[in-house]
Order: structure tokens, then C-alpha cells, then sequence
């Protein structure tokens, strides 16, 4: 008899199982798609938090999501023998006018504050060929800001699964108690059930080029984030993009995204391109995962809605997921629900 079912095998569904199944409940996940095959078998994997200001729900729910990261994922490579190439090695962004440099030094202060002393956003001078080119010579260095291969993420909490017994197939009977986390399809059986969209799926492309930065922090700049992976490759991306014709070809645009990541790291001028990606990712309106109690399956939950911080967000989730559906404890965060959806 299996105690929980997930439907969804992205890192939300995945990450959710695995809390479960580590708290003793036997779990089956079902996707006739596979692990990670989705917007969670894509390739940026980059865990940065939101800006240290004008704090809410969201934010801090994040901030702790980080903060749980680097157990939760030694807990699953522990488990189950497979590194999710999780390293916390911080972010690095280039400060473009004086306006700006004000700016980023009032969120210095506010982040001491917020992040509550455990970890920094600080102002100093750009140095150094892993450093993005700046106008006003200083850029932002916040050690929040952590990373893993998408991929091998997925990968890794499947063989953590299975080594407590668990169930990751691609089909299979509903038992138990029954969590929806199936991305964009997901959001867009919703949208049929309501007079209004309550979410989508918006395409993202990125590329992964030949370059060993492993141990280095990650890149923001010109718009595009630049990950150095574990593996000795470094991830570039993303575009996201309302209006496609195709949702998983590349184009032009991410031409200009791997254009952009060059201009602002030139040591990555002659790394060869080894794989262009395009997907969709799942986003609510509010921007805000959806969680709780499944508005068109009644006795069932849903888990939805990760959008570009599913991976850094999704710790906290499985945790409290866990908790609603293991123990009927309800702690999800304001504007989470789906009835908070605008």
C-alpha cells in the first residue's frame, strides 16, 4: 500500500517525495515522462535570492529554502549515492552607475538585517578574470547565492528514493494520499477549470559551454546568468519568452544570450557551445508557487508553479508539503494557496 502518490517528476514532485519518504511514508511518483523531463531537465541550476529589501512572504520563504539547501542535498547524495553538484560559491553582479552603487550599498545594510548574519551582500571593487566588467568599477558579491546541475539534481533524489524503497515509475495506480505537481500541464488544466488564467508556461532557452570554473562563484550580468558547474562546464541562460512558435528550439535569442555572457566574462570568448536548451517553465500569475489543497481535486493536493526558483525553492516546499499531507500541519506561507492566486 503506498501512502503517498506524486504525480510529477520535476524537482518540486521529486523533492516532495523525497521529504516523505525520508520521514518514513511509502511513496510512488509517476510521470510517463520520465525524471527531470520537463523545465527541471534543463541546465542553469542557479540559486540566487531575491534582493535583500521591501520584504514579504516570498522572500523570506526563499530565503530559507537557501538556507535548508546544503543539508538537504548531502541528505540526498548521502542516500543515494549521486551528487547533485550542489556548491554554495556565491554570485558576483557588476554595479552600473552611481545610482546604482547607492542602491547596492543601502541593500547591504538591509541585508544584514534580513539574511539575519548568515550570509552577505557586500560592495568591493571588481578584480580578477572571473569578474565581470563593470562601469563603475565595484561589483555586488553576496555569499547566499548557490548552485547545482539541474540534471544531476533530479538524478540524484530518484536514487535517493529508491534507496528507502520508494517508487519513481512512469505509470501506475493513484494510492494514498495523492500531490499534483505537473508544471505547466498542471497550470493549464486550471486554467480550464476558472473564468480567469491563474498561470502558463513561459519558454527559456540557455546553453552549456566547455569551460572549468567549478569552483567559482556564479555571474550575473547583462541580463543573463553565467553558472560554473561541477562538472567542468558552465551554464548560460535565460531568455523568458511569452510568444513562440516552437517551445523547445532555440533561436536568435539565445544566440544573443551566449553573445551577452562573453561581452561580460571574456575569458569565455572561445569555449565551444556543447548543448543549446529551450523549454517551458511554469509560472503563476503571482509569481508565487501554489500550494495546498488542490482546487479541482477534491481530497488531493497541488504543487505547482516553481517558475526559475523552483530549485532554490524547492527544500522548503517538500518540507511543507510533507507536513500538510504526513501530519495535516499547515504551514504555507501567505500568497502560497491557490485561492491567494490573483
Amino acid at each position: 500500500m503506498t501512502d503517498i502518490t506524486v504525480m510529477g517528476a520535476g524537482i518540486i514532485g521529486l523533492a516532495t517525495a523525497w521529504v516523505c519518504a525520508r520521514r518514513g511514508a511509502r511513496v510512488r511518483v509517476i510521470d510517463p515522462a520520465g525524471p527531470g523531463a520537463g523545465a527541471s531537465g534543463g541546465l542553469v541550476g542557479a540559486l540566487a535570492p531575491h534582493v535583500p529589501e521591501n520584504w514579504n512572504a516570498k522572500k523570506a520563504f526563499q530565503f530559507e529554502s537557501l538556507m535548508m539547501a546544503e543539508a538537504f542535498w548531502a541528505g540526498v547524495e548521502a542516500a543515494g549515492g549521486v551528487s547533485p553538484g550542489y556548491a554554495r560559491l556565491g554570485r558576483v553582479q557588476p554595479v552600473a552607475d552611481a545610482a546604482a552603487l547607492a542602491l547596492a550599498r543601502g541593500r547591504e545594510v538591509s541585508a544584514a538585517a534580513l539574511w539575519q548574519g548568515k550570509a552577505l551582500w557586500r560592495v568591493e571593487p571588481a578584480a580578477g578574470g572571473w569578474c565581470p566588467e563593470s562601469a563603475t568599477g565595484f561589483v555586488i558579491r553576496d555569499t547566499l547565492s548557490a548552485r547545482l546541475h539541474p540534471r544531476r539534481a533530479c538524478a540524484a533524489l530518484v536514487a535517493a528514493l529508491r534507496s528507502k524503497g520508494a517508487e519513481v515509475v512512469r505509470e501506475g495506480t493513484q494510492e494514498g494520499r495523492i500531490l499534483w505537481a505537473t508544471g505547466v500541464a498542471g497550470l493549464e488544466e486550471m486554467n480550464a477549470g476558472r473564468a480567469r488564467i491563474v498561470g502558463s508556461g513561459v519558454k527559456g532557452q540557455a546553453a552549456l559551454l566547455q569551460f572549468d570554473a567549478r569552483d567559482l562563484p556564479q555571474v550575473f550580468a547583462n541580463g543573463v546568468h553565467i553558472v560554473p558547474h561541477a562538472d567542468g562546464t558552465v551554464a548560460i541562460g535565460s531568455t523568458s519568452e511569452r510568444d513562440w512558435t516552437d517551445a523547445h528550439a532555440t533561436d536568435a535569442r539565445l544566440d544573443a544570450v551566449i553573445a551577452a555572457a562573453r561581452a561580460a566574462l571574456p575569458v569565455l570568448a572561445r569555449a565551444p557551445v556543447i548543448e543549446r536548451w529551450a523549454g517551458l517553465r511554469p509560472r503563476t500569475r503571482s509569481r508565487a508557487p501554489m500550494l495546498g489543497a488542490h482546487p479541482l481535486r477534491a481530497g488531493q493536493f497541488i504543487a505547482n508553479g516553481g517558475f526559475k526558483i523552483g530549485f532554490g525553492m524547492a527544500p522548503g516546499v517538500a518540507e511543507v508539503m510533507a507536513d500538510l499531507m504526513l501530519d495535516g500541519i499547515d504551514r504555507i506561507p501567505e500568497g502560497f494557496r491557490p485561492e491567494d492566486s490573483p
